[in-house]
């Protein structure tokens, strides 16, 4: 009977040795498994072969290239997200003057609520998808990996020292662009900073170390009072609302001579681009903001109904008859394809030619494969920004393997490299959205609002949605919480997070009472303010780089 009872004893004996071990690397064991990464074929078979040197080269090239990638998905995601927003429904009111119906058109989504969840949660789904399967790879383990939350703290501070250094230069000479609705902007700037004190309450304060079921779901569910406490401010609740007054919003936050997109006939049908240096200044850009781009509703009295339904039902057979979807699809293949446009042939000269050429040759596999997209007119939108959504995680898992690689090879912790590529790749998106804000809007409300609510997004959504996952296996399987691995490391980042942010913080602030906005003015002082921001960035980086690598 002894040797009927041997294996089954053996297994326990080997689970239980590996929940020790598991929980035991916490606390310093070393993980000696970790070398057989380094031998895995991931680019092209043989190249555990070469030099760790060379390996570590090819593997930071795919990096970048992901990076690339990710750009191109996310304007496909944009795009799709652009036509999401623009829906409207139907209101009837009565005028309380002359007792007639009025018809309104309102759109779906109010401007406060769209920053926050679709363009904040839009910009920052690189790092959320990166995060989660981070997550999910870890699943069965009780220590969490280590490149989500680098990534997400990382990125925070990418979004809001680098970001913030590039939309403050990008208005014309002497422009001014201030914030019109303080209010809203400190309701998400005060959850902003919530979201990282909170981290590092749970990382030191309250469950020093380890993650419990209950607090990964407290910081999810803090998204949703986010929301609300953004959208009370919006509407000036009493009691829930700082009183304070809006001032100088306008109707069309986008002046019409300098929108990104003539939504006409003329409308591009391409879903997702990468565009070369030498196009048009607005061709094939995305306007992410055209939430703020026209009036909230058109209203039409009762005695209009008629023609205006005519009218109505006639434009739009003419837009159904003009939009054929199978044209459309087939035409982003043709245009995968297109190294040069004829536009520019007899324009550039030979080398500027050849140098637009390769690098469109370059960009091939990602223009053909990303022509699978559905077109974004079709069901307003939600295909294509489902499809995307599924692009930017297959993406990102390549990602994680290649990271996996490069710490492997080169011996550098991976906190570092999630602290410096991958946030600065996965926050590429949040760059661009900002910056077009900056150039396009007249206020800057958008810019600084995305800035901020993408660092909420990354706390509440990007690590507390990841967490959750392992959490709750963790607790079902093993009725164990979730081990932090390097969380003093994680906690110091977020101190010197915390500092550098407050420095950064209240120069806007100074240059609000000096200038009377926080964007644009003189263009010296506007590069000093960058540069400054950009020091703040070098002291977070290296800080926290060399804090959790355990030199200082």
């Amino acid at each position: 009977m002894s040797f009927i009872y041997q294996p089954f004893v053996e297994q326990l004996s080997n689970e239980s040795t590996q929940r020790i071990y598991m929980a035991g690397s916490n606390m310093g064991i070393s993980d000696i498994s970790s070398d057989k990464i380094c031998e895995s074929y991931l680019l092209f078979y043989g190249e555990t072969f070469l030099s760790n040197g060379l390996r570590a080269f090819l593997y930071l090239l795919g990096l970048a290239y992901c990076f690339i990638g990710l750009s191109a998905i996310t304007a496909c995601f944009f795009r799709s997200m652009e036509n999401i927003v623009k829906q409207k429904r139907r209101v009837v009111e009565i005028d309380v003057c002359t007792n007639a119906e009025v018809i309104k058109y309102e759109k779906f989504w109010n401007y406060t609520i769209a920053d926050i969840s679709l363009l904040a949660f839009g910009t920052s789904f690189p790092q959320i998808s990166l995060a989660t399967i981070d997550a999910i790879r870890n699943l069965g383990q009780l220590n969490a990996g280590g490149l989500g939350p680098g990534t997400l703290v990382g990125s925070a501070a990418f979004d809001l020292f680098p970001i913030h250094a590039v939309c403050v230069v990008v208005p014309a000479a002497g422009a001014l662009k201030k914030i019109s609705d303080i209010g809203v902007w400190l309701v998400e700037l005060f959850w902003s900073f919530w979201a990282y004190f909170w981290l590092y309450i749970i990382l030191e304060v309250w469950t020093p170390r380890v993650i419990t079921l209950w607090e990964a779901l407290l910081t999810v569910l803090q998204f949703g009072l986010l929301l609300i406490h953004a959208y009370a401010q919006d509407k000036r609740w009493p009691y829930l609302s700082i009183p304070l007054e809006r001032s100088e919003r306008p109707e069309d936050w986008v002046p019409e001579s300098d929108k990104l997109f003539n939504h006409g006939d003329n409308e591009c049908g391409g879903c997702c681009e990468i565009l070369p240096v030498s196009e048009e200044k607005d061709s094939g850009i995305v306007d992410i903001f055209s939430i703020h781009s026209c009036p909230a509703y058109q209203s039409v009295p009762e005695n209009d109904m008629a023609e205006f339904s005519t009218a109505a039902s006639i434009k739009k057979k003419i837009v159904e008859e003009d939009l054929d979807v199978i044209s459309v699809w087939r035409q982003q293949f043709l245009d995968a394809v297109i190294l040069e446009s004829t536009e520019s042939k007899g324009k550039d000269g030979f080398c500027l030619r050849l140098a637009r050429v390769l690098w469109q040759l370059s960009l091939a596999p990602w223009r053909l494969l990303f022509a699978f997209v559905p077109p974004y007119q079709i069901v307003h939108g939600w295909i294509s920004f489902i499809f995307s959504l599924i692009f930017i995680s297959g993406i990102a898992y390549v990602v994680t393997q290649l990271t996996d690689q490069i710490s492997c090879v080169t011996g550098i912790n991976p906190y570092v490299i999630a602290f410096t590529a991958l946030a600065s790749g996965t926050s590429w998106p949040d760059l661009v959205a900002s910056k077009i804000a900056a150039e396009r809007q007249v206020t800057a409300d958008s810019a600084i609002a995305n800035i901020t609510c993408s660092n909420s997004v990354n706390i509440y959504i990007g690590i507390g949605i990841p967490w959750l996952i392992d959490t709750t296996y963790n607790f079902v399987a093993y009725q164990e919480p979730l081990y932090i691995e390097n969380a003093g490391g994680l906690s110091f980042s977020l101190l010197v997070f915390f500092v550098t942010s407050a420095c950064c913080i209240a120069v806007l602030v100074l240059r609000r009472l000096i200038f009377g906005a926080e964007l644009g003015g003189p263009k010296l002082w506007a590069w000093v303010t960058s540069v400054y921001f950009m020091f703040l960035w070098i002291v977070f980086v290296v800080l926290s780089s060399l804090k959790v690598s355990g030199i200082i």
